[in-house]
């Protein structure tokens, strides 16, 4: 026999809301609902500046420029221990030679650091765990300077042992004739050095883009502005305050004096700080794709 299933007939039923299952009055009036965001705006700015300096070390090519600044220092250093005379071997020597692949590594981090939010396409993630751009790259900046820094005293460092081994070869007592205001003007013109590749990452927002961008900035306008200064007398009063390599050439050399801060100041406001604010700007209004 087959059985027969008895037919329930249907309940009318209302849906029941969250707030009647959880106990709440379902007439009252809803109170606001935290939000994501707000969350994320307590993130300490330390930990996002922690995990940038992390990020810097994660990929190969982050390693690997992080790895040639003591390669290039170390290298140069055993270059004036064989090549410099031996009259030559004072620390001036030794930080000046370390300096020079600075200017070219230092920069090219600061761009990458940028860069890659855009290149490699991580800046959707990034900018959904912290949407607020602003902080991300005043992060990015404080990692940037926290590593240029870094990079310096490992420089220094490196010189100084050099300068103790070249004195050690040659049978005569280390030179030491820096200063730490000279060391501390070394640092100011590597950290500026520094910055301009971070305002043209924050412009161009493309690693190739900017890195170009950076050599023609820094190694072929000079000369050319030089030229013009040679050449034509009414240029010649006004270079200093617009070439901004003038001022921080100065810095590798000790602490400027007098008027030289005044156009350090000039050119720095007018080739830094107002491209940042603009790049700045756009960047907080660009579309992250």
């Amino acid at each position: 026999m087959t059985a027969i299933t008895p037919r329930v007939p249907p309940v009318d039923r209302a849906p029941v809301s969250l707030d009647a299952v959880v106990g709440a009055d379902p007439s009252a009036t809803p109170g606001p609902r935290p939000v994501r965001a707000m969350a994320l705006q307590h993130i300490p700015l330390s930990r996002i500046v922690s995990l940038e300096l992390r990020k810097s070390f994660d990929t190969r090519t982050g390693f690997w420029l992080m790895a040639s600044i003591g390669i290039a220092s170390l290298l140069a250093t055993i270059g004036v221990i064989l090549f410099a005379a031996a009259a030559e071997r004072t620390f001036s020597t030794f930080t000046l030679a370390t300096g020079f692949p600075m200017a070219i590594i230092l920069p090219v981090i600061a761009i990458l650091s940028v860069t890659s939010e855009w290149s490699q396409r991580s800046g959707l993630t990034t900018f959904t765990l912290v949407p607020h751009r602003g902080r991300v790259i005043l992060a990015k900046g404080i990692a940037v300077v926290l590593v240029a820094i870094a990079s310096m005293l490992l420089a220094f460092a490196i010189g100084a042992a050099g300068n103790v081994v070249g004195a050690l070869i040659a049978g005569t007592d280390a030179i030491w004739d820096q200063s730490l205001a000279v060391l501390g003007a070394i640092v100011l013109g590597n950290t500026l050095v520094l910055l301009v590749g971070f305002m043209l990452g924050l412009l161009i927002r493309n690693s190739a883009g900017a890195m170009v961008a950076y050599f023609v900035f820094g190694f072929v306008a000079p000369p050319l502005l030089e030229l013009l200064a040679f050449t034509q007398d009414w240029f010649r009063d006004v270079h200093p305050w617009v070439d901004p390599n003038v001022t921080q050439k100065l810095l590798f050399h000790g602490p400027l004096v007098g008027e030289q801060w005044s156009q350090l100041g000039a050119t720095t406001l007018v080739w830094l700080v107002v491209p940042i604010t603009v790049g700045l700007w756009t960047m907080l209004r660009a579309e992250v794709k």
